[in-house]
Parts: structure tokens; sequence; C-alpha cells
């Protein structure tokens, strides 16, 4: 009796199957994922990629963008000299604080937003280039519009909320690929691992920075709407691939999701007859629908978010059911054909690789013993100044990151004479430091005459009770 032989597969045909079910797209998740090569545009992942979504801060890519475009046309310089108005102090966090009348060069207000991600900056970069927000927004669309991002449109330069402000994964690789291509000349702005403010070190919001190898950019986000954002790229053997994350549950999640697709992408290099082509960035059909609002899920009920993406990284919203990390999803077809790598949650929870902070400071542009000199000033105007018995400490120099993510919420207050024109000097402001006002603690202890400047509880002492989630 014949029995015929059992049908053997090939290896071909398991591992395609094996391809089919890991881009099977996940149920009930939250989060538009995509990753593209930055040369050709090509896609290796999208999943609710071409899906309307709330940019939050990485709207700030375009502010840079359009700026540099400025810059690199001629009609400003990195040396022009932009004055903090009103409306860019009256800013929600994050921010750098500044009182009206401060000036401050472009190059240091691009370097302010882009790794402390601060909403003031954005508006002096705004109404330096543009004129006004709505100036500086027109040239934010009409960019956009000629790059091919067609889901894009913008109201403001920083990202918070606003019900015009919308983007989607599409667009955000579109405009990280234009940076790089357009803007070779000035792409360092976009992967400084820190900068210090005077002893303020603030690191890049963006955890692969220093941590995930060959991490080269760009930016995060976050408002209550749209849930913790990133545009993240890395190069590997002269290869160079842009991730975007979109609705990740938390700052950590974001970057390990965008770790996981950048591994899977360099992982996948020489495998690419196994997966159906997904054509280029460009050529993906955009979603006709309103972007989902994730308020509810990343700010209510239990969950308390910090007014901007600066704080609550170890936090982590309801995911829907997905499995712990998010690195329970880690395909181990790319794990089962490359070497051991170790997990991003891993990765990530190291410290950066050492580097040294990029300075920034106030005023004119300076070098040598000028900028000694500017960075001892900044740090004087932002240290509260020791009285009576030592009660009173130098809280911003004993906790610089306490007073980075939180004394910003009151820094907006002006002096008790506020400058309220943009050509004034910039000292007129800096005239009376915080350094000489009186203690919060005692407001009523000392006679008026003895202190000339109005009591008010420090900044560092005592942060904004009112600052709300921006989204």
């Amino acid at each position: 009796m014949h029995f015929p032989r059992p049908l053997r597969p090939s290896l071909k045909w398991i591992l395609a199957v094996a391809m089919l079910a890991i881009a099977t797209p996940q149920l009930a998740r939250a989060e538009a994922l995509l990753v593209v090569e930055a040369d050709s545009g090509k896609v290796l992942q999208a999943d609710n990629a071409a899906m309307p979504w709330y940019p939050a801060s990485i709207s700030k890519l375009m502010t840079a963008y359009v700026t540099l475009k400025a810059v690199k046309d001629g009609r400003v310089s990195l040396d022009t000299l932009l004055t903090v108005s009103p409306t860019a102090a009256s800013q929600s966090p994050s921010k750098m604080g500044f009182r009206p009348g401060t000036q401050v060069t472009v190059d240091n207000a691009l370097k302010m937003m882009l790794v402390k991600s601060a909403n003031d900056m954005a508006v002096v970069l705004a109404e330096g280039v543009g004129g006004s927000i709505d100036g500086f927004a027109g040239m934010m669309n009409q960019t956009a519009q000629k790059l091919g991002m067609t889901q894009t449109s913008y109201v403001n330069p920083n990202g918070l909320p606003a019900d015009g402000q919308i983007t989607s994964a599409r667009d955000m690789a579109i405009l990280a690929r234009a940076i790089i291509r357009d803007l070779p000349e000035y792409e360092y702005f976009v992967h400084i691992p820190s900068i210090r403010f005077g002893r303020r070190i603030t690191p890049n919001f963006n955890k692969l920075i220093g941590r995930y190898p060959g991490a080269d950019g760009f930016k995060t986000g976050f408002i209550c709407a749209s849930g913790y954002n990133l545009v993240a790229s890395a190069t590997r053997d002269g290869r160079r691939l842009i991730a975007v994350v979109l609705g990740a549950s938390s700052g950590r999640m974001r970057a390990i999701r965008a770790a996981q697709l950048l591994d899977r992408g360099f992982a996948n290099n020489g495998l690419a007859w196994l997966r159906p082509s997904l054509g280029t960035v460009d050529n993906l059909v955009p979603i006709d629908a309103s972007p989902p609002n994730l308020r509810e899920e990343m700010c209510g009920g239990k969950h308390k978010r910090p007014a901007s993406d600066e704080d609550g990284e170890d936090t982590v919203a309801s995911a829907g059911g997905s499995t712990t990390n998010g690195e329970g999803g880690v395909s181990f077809f790319a794990a089962g054909l490359q070497a051991a790598m170790p997990k991003p949650s891993e990765m990530l929870a190291q410290a950066p690789a050492a580097s040294e902070p990029v300075v920034v400071y106030t005023g004119p542009t300076k070098t040598g013993a000028a900028l000694i000199a500017a960075v001892e000033a900044d740090t004087e105007k932002m240290q509260p100044v020791k009285r009576g018995k030592g009660k009173h400490t130098r809280v911003a120099a004993k906790k610089p990151d306490a007073a980075a993510d939180k004394g910003d919420a009151k820094s907006d207050k002006p002096a008790a004479k506020p400058v309220r024109h943009a050509n004034a000097k910039p000292d007129a402001a800096a005239a009376k430091p915080a350094a000489d006002k009186p203690a919060a603690a005692k407001p009523a202890a000392k006679p008026a005459a003895a202190k000339p400047v109005a009591a008010k509880p420090k900044a560092a002492d005592k942060p904004k009770a009112d600052a709300k989630p921006a989204g």
C-alpha cells in the first residue's frame, strides 16, 4: 500500500506566513506607527499612519523648519535678536519662563525650543520671523502644502491645544525627510543631547538620544488629546530610518515603540522580498476622519498628567490590554535572524552617553569671556538668595531638575513694572532679579520701605497651582 508523503512546506512559505501574522494589525490600540527609509521614503511598516492626529509639540519641527529656511535664505540670521513679548511669556509650560522684554538670539531660541520643548520660545520665533502667531501659522501651512503634507494644518507654532492643529504620522515623516534633505547644515539642532541655562541642565525629552545606537533626531510632544508623540531617527551602516509614534500611553512607551520600529526596520533590511510593498510615504492614502481624542484615556480619572511632556515619563495609561511595556509583541521573526539585542526598555533605563550640555543664554551672541559672564548673570537671575538664618536655600541650585520641571509654572510673572513693547532693552526686565525679592513665607514681616520690590512667592519654592494639562 502506498502512502502519500507528507508535504514539507518550504522555508520561504513558513517565513511568509510568519510575516503575514506579524503584519496583521493589532485591535483596539489607539496608536499611529510608521517607519520609513529617510533617503527613499520607502515605507517599512505603517499602522494608522494616515489617520489624522493632534500633533502637540512635534509641531515645533515645522516651526524650526520655517525658521531655519528663513536663516538659509538670508531673511534672518542665527544671531538675530528677538524679544520675548507678553504673549510669548504667557504660554503654558513647558517653557523657559523669561520675562517680557528679555532678548534671545534665534540660535538660542531654537535650542531651547527643540530640547526643552519651550512653548514661549516657539512664540518668540514665530513673532520674530512671521510678525505674529497668525502670520507665522500661515507660513507653516504654506510650507506644509508645498512639502505634500496634505493632512496637516497649523494654528500655532508650539502645538498647544487648538481645534485646527492637526497632522498625521505620514505627514510628520514627510517633514522629517524634508529637514534632512533641505537643511543638512542645521540638522544638529534636532539631536542636541542637553542644554544648560545657568546651572540648570535639561536633557532632551527624546529618550533615544544617547541611548539607542545611532539615534540622531528629532522631537517629542504631548497633550492629553494626542497622547505621547515622538518623531525619531537613527542611522546604522549608512542607512537612516525615520520612526513616528503618535498616541503612546507614556513618554517611556513612545520611546520603546520607536526603538521597536527602528529595530525591525534595520533587521529586515535584507528580507524585503518577504514583505508586500507598501510604497513610499507620499503615496499613503489619507484617511478621511476626525483625529481621535485621547483626553479621557490619558488624563481622565486617576491619570494625573503634567502640563507638558517633560514630566510623567514613568506613568502609563491603560493600553487596552496590551502586553507589559509593549514588548511582548516584538517580532520573533526579527529576533530569530539577528544578533541578540537588549530590550528597548532595558536600553532606555540606562543613563545616556556622556556629553557636554550645550550652553544657552539670553542677550546677544557671545563668545569667550563674554559668554562666561552671560552664563554667570543668567545663573544669578535664577537663584534665590539665602536669607535670615539659612531658612531659604538656593533651591534651583540644589534641585535643578525640579526647577526645570515645576518652577516654570510662575516664571512668566512680569516684574513690578513689566515691559510692554517689543523693542525695549532686555535689561529693563532683568534689572530686578528674583533674588532681590523678599521671602514669600513672611510677606508682611518687613516694612514696605525696607524692600522696594513687592512681595511675591518665589517661582522655585511654589509652582503655579493651576497649571493644567495642555490637552
